[in-house]
Order: C-alpha cells, then sequence, then structure tokens
C-alpha cells in the first residue's frame, strides 16, 4: 500500500508530513513503530534495519526514511534499555567504549551520506546496501535457525550449544582489560573498532544492533546474558547523534513521522522485552530470519523490475 500525495481531509486517519510531502495513514505507521519496537526489546537490534526499509516500501522518500528511523530508534531503545538496567543485564563498561566508536563512526557515517546526497545517489546506495546486508544475514540467520530447531527435535540428550569465543586477533591486541557483567579479559580497541563500524552503518538506516548483537556473541564472545542490554545501551547514543546530524546536516528529519512511529515503538519496546524472557529464542529467531529475507526481496524486486511512475518528485534538502 502506497501512499499517494497530498492530503485528504476526507481521511481522518491520514496526517501530511512536511518533509517528506506527502500524507500517510498514521494508525499503520504506529502499527510499524509498535512492530519494530517489539522487535528492540527481543533482540535488541535497534529495529533500523526494518524501520527504515518498511518505510520506503511504504512510499516514504529513502533519505528521509534513513534520517527519520533513528529517531524512532532512539526512543524504543531507551524504553527497552530501561528495562535490562533493571534486571542488571547491561555491561556499562562496555557500553561505553562501544558509545565512543559508535559516535566517531556516526560522523565519518554522515560525511559519505552528505557525498553520495550530492552526487544524486544517496536512494540507490540505501536500497543496495539493504539487499546485500539483509539478504546475506537473513540466510545466515535461516541457516541457524533451521539447525537449532532439527537438532532440538532430535531424540535423546542434546549437548550444549557452546558460542565461540573471541576470535585469536582479538585476544592478541595490547591494553587488555576486565568487562567484568560481559566476562571478557580484552582489548578496548576491539569494541572500540566494532562501535565504529556500527555507527558508520547507523548514518546509512542500518540499525546498529542488527550488526552489534552477532558480533558481540561471535567476535568478542560476550555472556549472552549482557548482550542485548549492552547493545540498547549504545543505540542510544549512537542513534541519537545520526539525528542531530542528519537534523543539521542533511536536514531530512520529519518530525511528524518521528512522533508517530516513537508513539508506538516506546509501547512496542516493552512487550518486546517480556516476550524475550517466555518465547522459545530458536522460533523467534527463524521468525526474524523470515521477516529479513521478505522485505530484501521487497526491496530487491523495487530496484530491479520498472515502476509504474517513471519519475516521482518528493522534496530534497
Amino acid at each position: 500500500m502506497r501512499p499517494t500525495p497530498g492530503y485528504d481531509w476526507r481521511k481522518p486517519m491520514n496526517l501530511y508530513l512536511p518533509i517528506a510531502e506527502l500524507s500517510v495513514n498514521a494508525f499503520v505507521i504506529v502499527l510499524l513503530g509498535a512492530g519494530v519496537g517489539f522487535l528492540s526489546g527481543m533482540f535488541g537490534v535497534g529495529g533500523g534495519f526494518l524501520t527504515t526499509p518498511l518505510l520506503i516500501l511504504y512510499g516514504i522518500p529513502p533519505t528521509v526514511a534513513v534520517a527519520t528511523s533513528a529517531t524512532q530508534i532512539t526512543g524504543s531503545s531507551v524504553s527497552g534499555a530501561l528495562a535490562y538496567l533493571r534486571r542488571g543485564q547491561i555491561d556499562l563498561k562496555m557500553g561505553a567504549v562501544l558509545v565512543a566508536g559508535g559516535i566517531a563512526g556516526a560522523g565519518i557515517g554522515q560525511v559519505i551520506f552528505r557525498q553520495l546526497q550530492k552526487i544524486g545517489q544517496i536512494d540507490v546506495a540505501i536500497n543496495v546496501v539493504y539487499v546485500l546486508l539483509l539478504g546475506g544475514v537473513g540466510i545466515l540467520m535461516l541457516r541457524e535457525s533451521v539447525t537449532t530447531l532439527r537438532r532440538a527435535a532430535r531424540p535423546g540428550p542434546h549437548p550444549p550449544v557452546r558460542l565461540r569465543r573471541h576470535v585469536p586477533w582479538i585476544a592478541g591486541l595490547p591494553g587488555r582489560t576486565r568487562f567484568y557483567r560481559s566476562g571478557l579479559f580484552i582489548s578496548p580497541l576491539a569494541p572500540l573498532l566494532l562501535g565504529l563500524v556500527v555507527g558508520m552503518l547507523t548514518t546509512l538506516g542500518i540499525g546498529g544492533g542488527f550488526i552489534m548483537v552477532p558480533a558481540m556473541l561471535y567476535l568478542l564472545g560476550m555472556s549472552a546474558s549482557a548482550v542485548v542490554g549492552t547493545s540498547l545501551f549504545q543505540t542510544i547514543f549512537v542513534t541519537a547523534m545520526t539525528t542531530m546530524l542528519h537534523a543539521t546536516s542533511s536536514k531530512s528529519v520529519d518530525i511528524v513521522l518521528a512522533l508517530l512511529l516513537l508513539s508506538g515503538g516506546v509501547a512496542g519496546a516493552q512487550f518486546g522485552v517480556r516476550a524475550a524472557q517466555k518465547v522459545r529464542p530458536e522460533k523467534l529467531r527463524l521468525f526474524l530470519a523470515l521477516l529479513v529475507l521478505a522485505v530484501a526481496i521487497a526491496l530487491m524486486t523495487g530496484l530491479t523490475l520498472q515502476p509504474r511512475d517513471l519519475f516521482t518528485l518528493y522534496g530534497q534538502s
């Protein structure tokens, strides 16, 4: 369902977005924010990896979708992080290092964003990056979740599955220190570099937690109990910085759209945190993998098929 430009006063649920310069159904946007907030609280993935492409599929210009989704992610991440903080499941020391790297990465990413915008390739770049990233990660997630479900279905006792500890080159970095809540004794350079990469991706609308959570588990070797909360803690500050950079540089943050997403996202995150404590994680990962692949296929279809309208006009800063 794609919105049409202009505001129709006969439809009471329609709202006009001043920056995106089109009319949307407010109820649909609130539901979208609630769904993404639910996933954010459940998986600690921020939600930008789904918010941005779903907004693009709905008809929001990619530059506006990227900039505005960061605002919604900030709100839902605060809600989820507070819930994990009350449970003592956030490594504040690790989070501070990740935040430092993430803020630096957000600045670098904004420079890249502006250069692509100047040459008129930012929309294509955002779509291509999403298709490649969502497709690749979705396939890996699907394979892992199916393997886990098959192992669980086998009769008899199942040996515990151990996560791989941090990779050898991380263990060799200098200046090692202890991160007690994460159960690690590694150099802060590793999470600093991870935060830098995630910060750059966040500026392009790719939710940092989407990369952060598996990297914390399989690269850094963090304790699983601290991963989601620490990821949400880092996401708060990096997405807030990203929002500020987009608002002051590209001027593509639509505050009306952001408020609609936030109103659903904050509540959805709380339900996501509760669901994460009750539902089997294998089934949740399978659902998330299928959802990620579906979004990737939809975006790829939009890139390859000829659109019904060959030209679309919308405001750009």
